[in-house]
């Protein structure tokens, strides 16, 4: 019998893990607009989140659908159809929040227009402006700038779920319990991306080349987005007293007080990425990602409401 050839076998945990998606609600009718009292940067920063995440992740989605049909690993292939159910589930509860936003008088559509610009036409399933770029090869470069973003998610779900700065702050806990949740999920699924990449990428050393490419191409438009759209929701905020502009040293106060990641956690993720021995597996812990998703309140709910259908 012949061998697959390396770039087919994906380097994974050791464990497969079950990567199941929850169908959890949340009610924001009692969440306010500065759901980290007296902290508008902080809020602000993190809201960001939601202004990039619901077209982010459908668009995931996508291209994994896109993608799906060429992976023969039969446990990578259930990986990706749970992070898939994951990533739709998490652009819809983020997508809820934008309307709680807009229904306090925080509209947000003359951002995220620009951002459903970007993931619906210059990374949709054609190359742009008409580039001259073979369809495969398209596809990944696509999927090894979600292996990029899903290194980042990794370490901001596992800093939320180990923030005591953000407990302390007392913010309101369905926005934390949101948050707590998405970020667990993102450590449950931390190496769906990166091994589907490696799966579906092509032979070393291009796949490779394309890894780094994807990263150089992702931490700097992140950086770009996540500041544009802080400084957006600070300057359009209707509860302020006067409209804010972002700043560095009322975004490294926040960072002091554990409200927000530190940039050496986040910076420290690019060089990690980017070692050819690297696999995300080693990103996080997943023992917390589960103990919190067993203690959260919406996943809870959401477990007790599939059991209750199973047994009527």
């Amino acid at each position: 019998m012949s061998t697959p050839p390396p770039q087919e076998q994906p380097h994974r945990a050791p464990q497969p893990y079950a990567i199941t998606p929850r169908r959890v609600t949340f009610d924001w009718r009692e969440t306010p607009l500065l759901w980290i009292p007296d902290e508008p940067t902080a809020t602000h920063v993190i809201n960001v989140l939601h202004l990039l995440l619901p077209a982010g992740e459908r668009w995931f989605v996508k291209v994994f659908k896109e993608a799906l049909p060429l992976v023969r690993d039969g446990q990578l292939r259930k990986d990706v159809k749970g992070f898939m159910g994951q990533e739709a589930t998490h652009s819809l509860q983020h997508s809820y929040v934008l309307d709680h936003l807009a229904r306090q008088g925080l509209d947000t559509s003359p951002y995220t227009r620009h951002v459903d610009f970007l993931f619906d036409h210059l990374l949709g399933e054609q190359p742009p402006l008409g580039i001259p770029v073979a369809q495969r090869e398209w596809l990944r470069f696509r999927l090894s700038l979600i292996a990029a973003i899903e290194q980042f998610t990794a370490v901001l779900g596992n800093w939320v779920l180990a923030a005591d700065g953000l407990d302390r702050a007392r913010p309101d806990p369905v926005m934390l319990d949101l948050l707590r949740w998405h970020g667990a999920e993102e450590v449950e699924h931390r190496a769906v991306a990166f091994d589907m990449y490696q799966h579906t990428g092509g032979p070393d050393p291009a796949r490779y080349a394309r890894r780094i490419l994807g990263m150089a191409v992702t931490a700097p438009v992140l950086l770009y987005l996540w500041g544009w759209g802080t400084a957006y929701l600070l300057r359009h905020d209707p509860q302020l007293a006067t409209p804010s502009r972002y700043s560095l040293h009322q975004h490294n106060r926040a960072v002091r007080k554990g409200l927000l990641p530190t940039w050496r956690e986040l910076g420290a993720a690019i060089p990690r990425y980017l070692r050819r021995s690297y696999h995300p597996s080693q990103e996080g812990s997943l023992r917390k990602a589960v103990a919190y998703l067993a203690s959260s309140p919406a996943a809870r709910a959401a477990a007790g409401s599939v059991g209750r259908a199973a047994l009527s």
